[in-house]
C-alpha cells in the first residue's frame, strides 16, 4: 500500500514538470524562429522549423494599400534569416516586440502566437522525435485601423 501511495505521490508532483517541458520546447522553437530572423541566423530556423513548412502571410506596407498574399516555403524562410536582418537593417534593439503566447500544449501538437516586429504569427507545432518543430505558420502585418 505504501508503495502505490508514493508511486501516487511521485506521479502528482511530475506531471506539472512534463507539461511545463513541453511549454519550454514550444516557446524554445519558436524563439529560434523568431531570434534566427532578428539576428540573421538561418541555423536556429534549422533547429526549429519542419522541412515540411507551410508558410503564408497577409501583408501591406500602408493603411490605404491591400494586403498583399505571400506563401513561403522552408527553404525561403531560410533564405530571409540570413538577409532579412542582416547587419541589423530592420533597426531592431531590445524594444522590438518579442511576445510569446503559447496557446495550446497537446502530447503531439501544439499552437501558440507571435507578436514580433513584422506582424503577427501564427503557428502550429508538432513534437517529433520528443522536439517540437513548427509545421504551420499563418500571419499579417500589424493591423492599422482601416
Amino acid at each position: 500500500m505504501k508503495r502505490i501511495a508514493l508511486l501516487l505521490l511521485i506521479f502528482a508532483f511530475s506531471a506539472p514538470v512534463f507539461a511545463q517541458s513541453d511549454e519550454d520546447g514550444v516557446r524554445d522553437a519558436i524563439t529560434d524562429y523568431l531570434e534566427g530572423l532578428y539576428q540573421a541566423e538561418p541555423e536556429r530556423i534549422e533547429r526549429s522549423v519542419s522541412k515540411d513548412l507551410v508558410k503564408f502571410g497577409h501583408w501591406r506596407s500602408s493603411a490605404t494599400q491591400d494586403y498583399r498574399g505571400a506563401p513561403m516555403n522552408f527553404e525561403q524562410l531560410k533564405g530571409l534569416a540570413a538577409d532579412w536582418n542582416l547587419d541589423n537593417r530592420q533597426g531592431l534593439d531590445e524594444n522590438t516586440p518579442r511576445e510569446i503566447v503559447i496557446l495550446d500544449v497537446l502530447d503531439k501538437i501544439a499552437s501558440a502566437k507571435l507578436t514580433a516586429q513584422w506582424g503577427i504569427d501564427y503557428f502550429q507545432l508538432e513534437k517529433l522525435d520528443g522536439k517540437w518543430m513548427i509545421r504551420h505558420v499563418v500571419w499579417q502585418s500589424h493591423p492599422m485601423g482601416d
